[in-house]
C-alpha cells in the first residue's frame, strides 16, 4: 500500500481541519490491508499536534489494524502510540495493555510495582502505560533520558521505587535534580548509550574521537536521532561542545564534503535547507538522473553535471549511466538557444566521457571561434576557463591577441599567473607592459588586478614594472584605488586585502618602497596615504616615521604624528585567538544578552510601581553594564591589532616576547608580553600596557630588571608562537 494516506492526513494537520481528518480516519480504519510504517507516521504526526487531545478518543479504532503487525518491532512502535493518544480507558484497553506487557515481560521481577505505577492495577488511567513501563525498565543508574521540558540530556544518578523517586543530572541545568515517578512519566523519554544527545552529553570526548576519524557515521546517528538538520543546527549541536570552535570550519568543510557523497544522506543545494537521513540508500547515479529529468535548462545541466563529475568522477565507470548521460548532453547540444560558451562547455563533457578516444567537436569549436575571449569570459566554472584557455594556446596561432585581451579581464589569480606566464615565455614582455601602463592609468576599472600585480612584484624582480620606478608607481595607484574604493560600496574584503598587504609584518612592504624612493616620491605617497581613511592615525604615524628613517628632511611633515616606528602606545595587540573571542563577546552582547535584558525589562515593567520595583531597577542597571561593556569593547576592538609570529622581535623586550628572568639566588621567572585581552596573572601572562610590563619594554637579554622587589637577570627571550 502506497502513502497516499498519510499525505492526506499531513494536509489536514496542517490545515487544522479536524472533521476531515477524522471523516479519513473512519475510512482508513476500515481498510483490511496495513502499511504500518504509514500508520505509525501517521500516529506520531497526531501525537505532535493540536489534534491529540480530541483524537484520543478515536484512536483505539486502529487496534485491529495493530493486530496484522503487532509481532513485528513496527507492531511494537505502533501500540505504544495507541496508547499515548488514548484518553477513554476502557476496560478493553486496559485489559490489551496489561496482557501484552505481561507477554513481552515475563522474566521481569518488578512487574507488579511497574503494573501499579502506570496505572494498569486499578484501570482507572493509563494513558501513555505502554511508554511509561519502558520508562520504568530504563530507569538505572547511569542509563540516560530525554527532559522534553528543556532541561536537556540527564544521566540517571540514583532511583527509588520505594519513594518513588530518581535523581538526575541534566546537560542544561545546574546541580542534582529529584523527579517523583509521575513527574517523570509527563517529561522524560529513555534514550540509549548509543544515542547522539547522550553520547554528546556522557562521552563527548569520545564523539570528537569518532567525528575526526568518521564524521558521516555521526551525521548518520545525528540524523537519525535528532532527525533533519540544516548546516547551522548541526553546528549548533557540535561546534564548541564537541569540535572547537577553532577547529570547526576546517572539520565542517571535510566532513561536508565526505557527506555529500553518502549514498544515505540527501544532501541540500540550499544552505537553509536540511540535511536528511533517507530510509533507503540512493545510488549517486541515480540522483542525477532523477535532477536531469526535471529538464535544466543549459546553465543549470552544465553546472549540475560539472558538480557531480567532479564529486563522483568514478560513476562514469558505469557504461549505463555514462550512455544516458552522453544522450543528455547531445539532447542539450541540439538546441539552438544555447551560447557558445556553454556549447564548449557541453563539448569538454563529452570529451570526458570519451574515455581518451579523439574527440574532434572540441578542436574545430575552438578554431571556428572568432572571439574566443568572449568565449572565455562567459564561461563561469573556473576549471573551465583554464582548460579553455590552454586549448587556445595549444590550437590557435593567434592566441596572444587574445590572452592579452584576457589579462586584465579575467577574475581570478591563478588564471593571471597562467596568462602572464604563457605570454611571458614567447617574448611578449612589451606587450604586457602596455596593458600594465593601462592598469596604472585606469586602477579603478581593474581594482583586483592592480593588488595581484603590485604583490608579484614585490616578491619577483624579474617581471615587467618591477624596477622601483615600477612599484613606486604601483604603490602610488594602489594608494589612489585604496582611496576611490572608500567611497564606493562592495569592496570591503578587497580594502582589508589592501591593508593587510601594507601593515603585515610591520609594515614591511611600505618599508621596502621607501628604502629607494625618492625624497619627492615618499612626499606624495604620504600624502595620498593621509587622504585614505581605512588607515587609522596610528598608520599614518608610522608612515611617517618610515618616511623620516630614509629621509630625514620629512620630520616636518609627521609633527603631528611625532611617534617612533615601535611605538605602539594607541594599538591593542592581541592574538588571533584573543581578536575571536572579544569579537564573538561584543556580538554577544548586542544580540541575545540586549534582547534578554529587553525582555527583562519588559517583564519587570509590567509588575507595577517602579519607584518599589526592584527587579526593574536591576534589569536597567545591567543595561546600563552591558551598554558600558559594549561601547568599551568596540572602541578597542577598532584599534586592535592581531599579533603574528613575524611581528615579534626578540632582539628586545616588546610585544609577543617570552621573558626569562634568574636572580642571582636561582630563583627563575617567566613573563609574557601580550595585549589585555590575554593577561592572566596567574600564568604570568602580562598586558604590555600594565606597570610591570612596561618596565620591561625595551630590555635586552642580560640586563638587570627589578621585579616585585627582587633583582633579575634577563636570561632569554623568546617568541611567544614558537613557545606553542
Amino acid at each position: 500500500m502506497s502513502m497516499s494516506y498519510l499525505d492526506q492526513f499531513q494536509k489536514h494537520l496542517r490545515n487544522h481541519d479536524y472533521p476531515s481528518f477524522l471523516t479519513l480516519w473512519e475510512e482508513y480504519c476500515m481498510g483490511d490491508e496495513i502499511d504500518g510504517e504509514e500508520l505509525k507516521r501517521t500516529l506520531t504526526s497526531v501525537k505532535n499536534s493540536e489534534l491529540a487531545s480530541p483524537f484520543g478518543r478515536h484512536v483505539e479504532k486502529a487496534v485491529h489494524l495493530w493486530n496484522t503487525i503487532k509481532e513485528t518491532d513496527l507492531g511494537h512502535e505502533v501500540i505504544k502510540l495507541i496508547f499515548d493518544l488514548q484518553t477513554t480507558d476502557t476496560p478493553e484497553l486496559g485489559n490489551l495493555a496489561f496482557e501484552y506487557l505481561r507477554q513481552r515481560n515475563t522474566e521481569d521481577p518488578y512487574f507488579n510495582d511497574k503494573i501499579r505505577l502506570i496505572g494498569l492495577r486499578e484501570m482507572k488511567t493509563f494513558q501513555g502505560a505502554i511508554s511509561n513501563y519502558e520508562l520504568l525498565t530504563h530507569m538505572k543508574k547511569g542509563n540516560f533520558v530525554f527532559h522534553t521540558g528543556g532541561w536537556g540530556v540527564g544521566e540517571i544518578m540514583d532511583l527509588s521505587f520505594l519513594r518513588e523517586q530518581l535523581s538526575i543530572e541534566f546537560d542544561y541545568i545546574g546541580g542534582t535534580k529529584d523527579l517523583s515517578f509521575g513527574n517523570a512519566f509527563k517529561t522524560l523519554l529513555p534514550i540509549s548509550d548509543e544515542h547522539f544527545l547522550a553520547l554528546r552529553f556522557g562521552n563527548p570526548d569520545e564523539l570528537e574521537e569518532r567525528l575526526k576519524k568518521n564524521p558521516v557515521e555521526v551525521i548518520h546517528c545525528m540524523l537519525r536521532d535528532l532527525g533533519p538538520s540544516t548546516a547551522s543546527e548541526i553546528k549548533d549541536e557540535l561546534c564548541e561542545l564537541v569540535i572547537p570552535t577553532e577547529e570547526w570550519a576546517r572539520w565542517w568543510q571535510t566532513a561536508r564534503a565526505k557527506i555529500k557523497k553518502d549514498t544515505m544522506i540527501e544532501t541540500p543545494e540550499d544552505i537553509r535547507k536540511p540535511f536528511k537521513l533517507r530510509e533507503t540508500e540512493v545510488a549517486h547515479e541515480d540522483r542525477l538522473q532523477k535532477a536531469l529529468e526535471k529538464k535544466p535548462d543549459a546553465a543549470a545541466l552544465i553546472q549540475m553535471v560539472y558538480s557531480f563529475l567532479r564529486d563522483f568522477p568514478q560513476t562514469i565507470k558505469n557504461d549505463e549511466f555514462r550512455k544516458n548521460l552522453e544522450e543528455k548532453l547531445k539532447e542539450a547540444l541540439s538546441t539552438a538557444e544555447i551560447s557558445d560558451a556553454q556549447e564548449l562547455q557541453l563539448h569538454f563533457f563529452m570529451e570526458d566521457l570519451s574515455e581518451g578516444k579523439s574527440y574532434a567537436p572540441t578542436k574545430e569549436l575552438i578554431t571556428r571561434f572568432t572571439s574566443p575571449e568572449e568565449v572565455i569570459k562567459d564561461i563561469e566554472i573556473v576549471a573551465f576557463k583554464k582548460r579553455a584557455l590552454v586549448e587556445v594556446r595549444k590550437l590557435r596561432e593567434d592566441w596572444p591577441i587574445f590572452f592579452l585581451s584576457l589579462l586584465l579581464m579575467v577574475d581570478q589569480n591563478p588564471l593571471r599567473d597562467y596568462i602572464l606566464t604563457e605570454l611571458l615565455k614567447v617574448k611578449k614582455e612589451a606587450e604586457v607592459k602596455v596593458k600594465l601602463q593601462e592598469l596604472l592609468a585606469f586602477p579603478t576599472r581593474y581594482p583586483q588586478v592592480l593588488l595581484w600585480y603590485f604583490q608579484k612584484i614585490m616578491k619577483s624582480s624579474s617581471l615587467p614594472l618591477s624596477d622601483q620606478e615600477g612599484k613606486n608607481l604601483f604603490f602610488e595607484a594602489l594608494l589612489i584605488l585604496l582611496s576611490n574604493l572608500e567611497q564606493s560600496t562592495g569592496y570591503r574584503d578587497l580594502i582589508k586585502k589592501i591593508l593587510t598587504f601594507l601593515t603585515t609584518q610591520r609594515y614591511n612592504n611600505v618599508r621596502k618602497i621607501y628604502k629607494t624612493a625618492s625624497k619627492d616620491a615618499v612626499q606624495e605617497f604620504l600624502l595620498l596615504a593621509t587622504k585614505c581613511q581605512s588607515f587609522t592615525e596610528h598608520d599614518i604615524k608610522i608612515f611617517h616615521s618610515l618616511a623620516e628613517v630614509v629621509h630625514p628632511t620629512l620630520a616636518q611633515l609627521g609633527k603631528k604624528y611625532e611617534m617612533a616606528a615601535e611605538d605602539d602606545s594607541n594599538v591593542i595587540w592581541t592574538t588571533q585567538e584573543g581578536y575571536r573571542k572579544i569579537k564573538e563577546r561584543i556580538k554577544e552582547i548586542s544580540t541575545s544578552e540586549t534582547v534578554d535584558n529587553a525582555k527583562e525589562i519588559e517583564a519587570a515593567r509590567a509588575l507595577g510601581d517602579l519607584r518599589e520595583n526592584a527587579e526593574f531597577k536591576a534589569a536597567l542597571e545591567r543595561r546600563d553594564r552591558l551598554q558600558s561593556e559594549l561601547r568599551t569593547l568596540s572602541e578597542q576592538f577598532n584599534r586592535a591589532r592581531i599579533l603574528t609570529v613575524n611581528d615579534v622581535t626578540t632582539n628586545e623586550v616588546s610585544v609577543g616576547v617570552v621573558v626569562d628572568c634568574q636572580s642571582d639566588e636561582g630563583e627563575k621567572v617567566s613573563y609574557t608580553l601580550l595585549g589585555p585581552w590575554e593577561a592572566d596573572p596567574d600564568r604570568h601572562i602580562l598586558s604590555f600596557e600594565s606597570k610591570l610590563a612596561q618596565s620591561l619594554m625595551g630590555k635586552k637579554a642580560g640586563e638587570k630588571v627589578s621585579i616585585k622587589g627582587k633583582t633579575f637577570t634577563i636570561s632569554h627571550l623568546r617568541n611567544y608562537f614558537e613557545t606553542l
